[in-house]
């Protein structure tokens, strides 16, 4: 009878076994230029992408109103992370997903007076961030890899 239990035991260990499917990357080609609607809210179809960003607009300038229209550049990162920035804002915002929310997982400080024409690129491993044709720097989601003095 023990031996039973044993088995049994031995089974259900096996059963409970993690399943890890590696290499993964989670990569978009290319960023996604989305216009915020009149709810606050981003929308990409094709990767069957919502979510509300007046809470990213108000961290940024602290004022979600009239958000409409406005334009959000994102991208996701080979490991999963969003990368998220829109014309005027200061900085980068980088979010994981937690239980069916986006958290801000870190802040990166890129400009004093704001970007004007922000781009993000796929540049593996890392995520170049633009400003219209100059290039800024290389981030992953830990920072700034490399900055535009360090180009060569």
């Amino acid at each position: 009878m023990r031996a039973i239990t044993f088995l049994l035991i031995l089974i259900a260990i096996a059963g409970c076994k993690s399943i890890v499917l590696e290499p993964a990357d989670f990569a978009w080609p290319i960023e996604s230029v989305l216009t915020v609607n009149k709810n606050g809210t981003i929308e990409e179809n094709r990767y069957s992408f919502q979510v509300n960003v007046k809470p990213l607009f108000d961290a940024e300038r602290s004022d979600s109103t009239g958000v409409s229209m406005e334009s959000v550049r994102i991208i996701r990162g080979e490991k999963g992370y969003y990368y998220m920035i829109a014309p005027g804002f200061k900085n980068l915002y980088i979010f994981t997903v937690n239980n069916g929310q986006m958290v801000l997982y870190n802040q990166i400080h890129v400009s004093e007076t704001g970007i004007e024409l922000p781009a993000l690129n796929q540049r593996k491993p890392y995520i170049e961030l633009l400003d219209g044709e100059r290039h800024l720097f290389y981030v992953n989601n830990e920072g700034i890899k490399e900055n535009s003095s360090e180009t060569k």
